[in-house]
């Protein structure tokens, strides 16, 4: 799931529009935009439905199962030329359907699957094999926009149909496994007996969460810097000729593996603050080495290392921070309500995802790039103005990041007690839903 989304809103599908057929940047950019208020509904609403579904299969499977075949098709209408869509309106509209049909399926299997394991296990002890292994399978989501896309995207007046089978392809794989991983999940049936709160006050309650607030923040800055990393990978090896790219990769590949098992080893004894920290101090610096010397292949090396180091714990370390303001929550109202967590916090994210995208092609175009050119062509200034629509705005806000970083609650001797409190918590709700249905409760 995260390789369709890393494609589509890593911008390849933004390349995919404006540099290969003709979109005007301005028009894109106000695709996005609209994507991302139409967001603001979408995200919210479907977790809270998510947390009151009462079924057999459970809350979260029956949306993956169902939804996963719908989400291929979705994809997959994506990258196809429909008829009469090679005007301005006509792409426009294609662009801002598929979007939209993409981006709601895409809510309900994704966000399930993103919240199970939040259900499944309490202590970010035992969290953490489970991240581990989404982990190593999200290396195909980083190598998708950062690699493989760069390989086979096409250039202007190229023939598309190999690009175009190389999508659908992808989204039938995409598919299939998805709605195949279903029939093995186990999730646990007493949490449906919960008595969710309406709407609005779930909402609110999220709102109050002021943990989450700063999680909020941090969230929003990772995706969308992010996003802009990965966007600017469809052009600024076009541009700067001077740079070895394979170099700079591994340099991302091999920082990313390091702090990941250094976050995987010393998680339980740094704590989610102090790691986070590291790492929104390390992606600033190698976002403003890009801005100040992006040219050169010495503070290109040090931006990708910074970045990889930003990478891990956006997979990592943010999913853990995650994890403890709904724990938190718990503690506060009785209830796990992932999905609306999950919701609210897509709430920002697609926007994030929105706003990089659409500021990228806006910055670029104002400084004169010309997406009617073949790569290698432009001229210095369109240059320069992609270093800083990729990597300036990220360097702001990463350093924002890190300040507001001091001020999260949960850490420390007290919430490793807090933690313990709550496994108890699960563990009677368990017993209760098990002696209730006349079955003898063994921890």
């Amino acid at each position: 799931m995260a390789v369709l989304q890393s494609v589509v809103g890593g911008g390849a599908l933004t390349y995919y529009f404006t540099k290969i057929r003709g979109l005007d940047g301005t028009l894109s950019g106000i695709v996005w935009l609209l994507f991302g208020i139409w967001n603001a509904v979408n995200d919210p609403l479907y977790g809270y439905i998510s947390d009151k579904t009462k079924n057999k299969l459970g809350r979260r499977k029956p949306y993956i199962r169902f939804g996963a075949p719908l989400l291929a098709i979705s994809y997959i209408l994506c990258w196809l030329i429909i008829p009469d869509t090679d005007t301005q309106p006509g792409l426009f509209i294609q662009l801002l359907v598929c979007l939209f049909f993409y981006d709601t399926l895409y809510t309900a299997v994704a966000s399930a699957l993103y919240v199970m394991p939040f259900e499944m296990a309490v202590s970010n002890k035992a969290r953490s094999p489970i991240f581990v292994w989404k982990i190593a399978f999200s290396v195909l989501s980083i190598a998708f926009p950062a690699v493989v896309i760069p390989m086979v995207k096409p250039d202007v007046g190229d023939d598309l149909t190999s690009y175009q089978i190389f999508h659908v392809i992808l989204g039938v794989i995409v598919g299939i496994v998805t709605f195949v991983s279903t029939f093995f999940y186990k999730e646990n049936q007493y949490l449906q007996e919960e008595e969710q709160m309406p709407f609005f006050k779930g909402i609110k309650a999220t709102f109050r969460n002021k943990p989450f607030i700063i999680f909020l923040i941090i969230s929003f800055t990772v995706i969308y810097v992010q996003t802009s990393l990965f966007q600017g990978l469809n052009y600024y090896p076009d541009e700067i000729e001077t740079i070895n790219m394979m170099i700079l990769l591994v340099g991302l590949a091999l920082s990313t593996i390091v702090t990941l098992i250094i976050f995987i080893l010393k998680h339980e004894a740094w704590g989610v603050k102090k790691c986070m920290q590291i790492a929104l101090i390390a992606f600033a610096i190698g976002c403003f080495s890009m801005v100040f010397g992006g040219r050169t292949q010495v503070f290109a090396m040090i931006s990708f290392v910074g970045c990889g180091v930003g990478v891990a714990a956006g997979f990592y370390m943010l999913t853990m921070q995650f994890g403890d303001v709904m724990d938190y929550d718990e503690l506060q109202t009785g209830l796990r309500r992932e999905g609306i967590y999950a919701g609210v916090n897509s709430l920002v994210t697609k926007p994030a995802i929105s706003l990089a995208n659409a500021a990228f092609i806006w910055i670029i175009e104002a400084f004169g790039y010309n997406q009617t050119l073949q790569g290698g062509l432009q001229d210095n200034r369109a240059e320069t103005g992609i270093i800083l629509a990729w990597m300036l705005i990220p360097a702001i806000l990463l350093t924002i990041c890190f300040i507001v970083m001091f001020r999260y609650p949960l850490a420390g001797d007290k919430w490793k007690t807090d933690k313990n409190k709550l496994t108890v918590i699960h563990q009677q709700k368990e017993k209760d839903h098990l002696e209730k249905l006349g079955f003898k409760y063994e921890p």
